[in-house]
């Protein structure tokens, strides 16, 4: 589904990502994770066009995105913080999205407006909402429009532990329905019954691409936290 080959991104004298090929799929809920500065950042930003690779390229459904920008309406994006206008309502900030992102073929997807109450507090503004409030706002628009592929970072950062287990069970529904879910998180103790694969970068290189069970037999954990812990341990 997405496929990146190949690819290279230096920022001055700084290889932010060093022949990067990585290939994922419909169906799995895949974990992005490694050191801080290891280039997970960079390699986000280049799946959602937001940074051009100096070499190598990237295809959505076999499509190099260079040259069909249109992939991007099939994904939805969880930023680890959430920048919305200070001024807007919930209920604004959420029409003005709909507004943008929606064409005629969409079914739109409120669950979580639903399952994390916005609707009650939807005239509050922007500016006023707590950390963990913005991250609901931030989820619930990235599942909004039903998209094919999910990319969230740090999703559960801020959110009590009532919201994280909502939030992790509306990840698995989606998952079930064959999505390509791409999470990155410090707090992989979450991510535990969620991850079927594991994708581990430093220093700008992809060090490993496996199955989570692969990960978990080869360092003798049971845990992703303590596998993972294990593997940057050893480098």
């Amino acid at each position: 589904m997405i496929i990146a080959t190949n690819v290279t991104k230096k920022f001055g004298k700084l290889a932010a990502l060093d022949n990067v090929s990585v290939n994922c799929n419909k169906g799995q809920c895949i974990s992005l994770t490694g050191p801080n500065g290891s280039g997970k950042t960079t390699l986000i930003k280049c799946l959602l066009g937001m940074v051009v690779p100096d070499s190598g390229f990237i295809t959505f459904n076999q499509q190099n995105i260079l040259h069909h920008w249109k992939y991007r309406s099939q994904i939805g994006y969880m930023p680890q913080t959430g920048k919305y206008p200070d001024n807007m309502t919930i209920a604004q900030v959420l029409d003005m999205m709909k507004d943008i992102r929606r064409n005629d073929k969409t079914e739109l997807d409120e669950e979580l407006i639903d399952t994390f109450d916005l609707q009650n507090i939807q005239s509050k503004k922007m500016r006023t909402l707590s950390g963990g409030t913005r991250q609901k706002v931030s989820a619930a628009l990235a599942f909004l429009f039903n998209p094919e592929v999910l990319i969230l970072d740090e999703p559960t950062a801020g959110l009590d532990p009532l919201s994280t287990e909502l939030l992790k069970d509306k990840i698995r529904k989606e998952k079930q329905k064959g999505k390509l879910i791409l999470i990155t998180s410090h707090i992989l103790s979450d991510l535990d019954d969620l991850v079927t694969e594991v994708i581990y970068m430093q220093e700008g290189r992809l060090r490993f691409h496996k199955s989570i069970g692969e990960l978990k037999e080869d360092t003798g954990q049971t845990q992703l936290s303590r596998a993972i812990a294990q593997v940057m341990k050893s480098n």
